[in-house]
């Protein structure tokens, strides 16, 4: 872990001198990841790669307003992505003959699927960051909706195992987001 914040460091202390092999790292690390993100939330490809180049652009413009405090890389491009997809969202609203109207399609449920697909991707970066064993058996639990008992059958673990590792990951789990890494 100190080696990925190591690298990761030092991959910000690049994107603040705008150098551009920093941020084709930046987007071989989590280019997937905010691709699918504006993908899931745009449901259209063209304008997920439209958005796509400008999340990057953005982050190689102003790398040097990134606040590791606030969070880490990949959800710093998320807030990105989420910002650039609201604007191209609310471009794409067609012109309304109610004012209102406008506000609530503009600011209303899209804003509130927004906010969930960028807390869905969130923690996927954050279970991306745990141990493949880890990560394996919260996807099973919470997205494939297996029981304990389930997992152990489809793994082969012993049930205890499967409770003692669960347990590890949701505390590692934890301690990824409260630390903001």
């Amino acid at each position: 872990m100190a080696f990925e914040d190591r690298a990761e460091r030092r991959l910000i202390e690049r994107l603040a001198r705008r150098d551009p092999a920093a941020v084709r790292e930046l987007y071989a690390l989590h280019g997937r990841t905010t691709f699918g993100f504006l993908l899931r939330l745009l449901d259209d490809r063209a304008a997920a790669e439209d958005v796509q180049q400008q999340v990057f652009l953005e982050a190689w413009q102003h790398g040097d307003r990134f606040d590791p405090s606030r969070g880490n890389l990949v959800a710093w491009l998320l807030t990105i992505a989420r910002s650039r997809a609201v604007d191209h969202l609310r471009r794409r609203v067609p012109e309304p003959r109610d004012p209102a109207a406008t506000v609530t399609l503009a600011d209303g449920a899209e804003a509130t699927r927004i906010d969930e697909l960028l807390e869905q991707w969130r923690l996927v970066g954050v279970l991306d960051q745990l141990p493949p064993e880890e990560a394996e058996l919260l996807r099973r639990r919470f997205y494939l909706e297996q029981s304990q008992t389930e997992i152990a059958e489809a793994t082969g673990m012993p049930l205890g195992t499967v409770k003692t590792r669960m347990t590890r990951a949701l505390r590692h789990m934890r301690e990824l987001l409260e630390g903001g890494s």
